[in-house]
């Protein structure tokens, strides 16, 4: 498997293969943050969701959303339906929690936008 750091502006092309059961074979990468972002990225990878979610009564229709930590990538989707057809009430300040542990990730979905009441 073959990526590319994102951990900072270097972009290393790492190169990552599985040798044994839990033994890997990494080359490319610059420094340790980049060999233990690729055996991550092998074995579990992780993703902040960003969303949107519908606001009742606010001066925005929609208020910015992400999760708070990284969650494991296959459970994007199960956490996108958990927001399908959300609403909810205004106000809301930046870091209020929208979906406390969001498809049973520990992950909180927070707001990254204030909402006033209209």
């Amino acid at each position: 498997m073959q990526l590319i750091c994102i951990l900072c502006p270097r972009g290393c092309h790492i190169q990552i293969q599985q040798v044994k059961d839990g033994e890997w074979k990494i080359e490319g990468h610059g420094c340790k943050r980049g060999k233990d972002y690729a055996i991550q990225e092998a074995t579990c990878p992780l993703r902040v969701l960003t969303t949107s979610v519908w606001v009742e009564g606010g001066n925005h229709r929609l208020v910015s959303a992400k999760t708070d930590r990284s969650i494991p990538r296959d459970k994007i989707i199960e956490s996108l339906k958990q927001t399908k057809g959300l609403t909810v009430k205004a106000p809301i300040n930046i870091g209020d929690i929208l979906v406390k542990n969001i498809a049973g990730t520990g992950a909180n979905l927070v707001a990254t936008r204030k909402i006033d009441r209209e």
